[in-house]
């Protein structure tokens, strides 16, 4: 017996907020608001989407800048 693939949802890794974080959602469903790369790859983890290739997918929308671009965060780190 053969079974359909797995299909992905389109996943969309929302442009920074004005502290730097992305939304991350799928459809009308958000599934979690991350700060760096390494939370959009837990966030598809506890999504049960661990399989996706975050930096190279193309089921990722990337809006507002890709996977290397989290605006905000360094701008605000204390000056010494």
């Amino acid at each position: 017996m053969t079974y359909p693939p797995t299909e992905f949802p389109h996943i969309v890794v929302h442009a920074p907020a004005l502290d730097g974080s992305r939304r991350v959602t799928t459809g009308d469903q958000t599934l979690g608001i991350a700060s760096h790369l390494d939370d959009v790859v837990e966030i598809l983890r506890m999504a049960d989407l661990d399989r996706i290739e975050v930096e190279e997918s193309d089921l990722i929308e990337w809006q507002g800048g890709g996977p290397d671009d989290w605006p905000g965060l360094s701008e605000h780190e204390p000056q010494p």
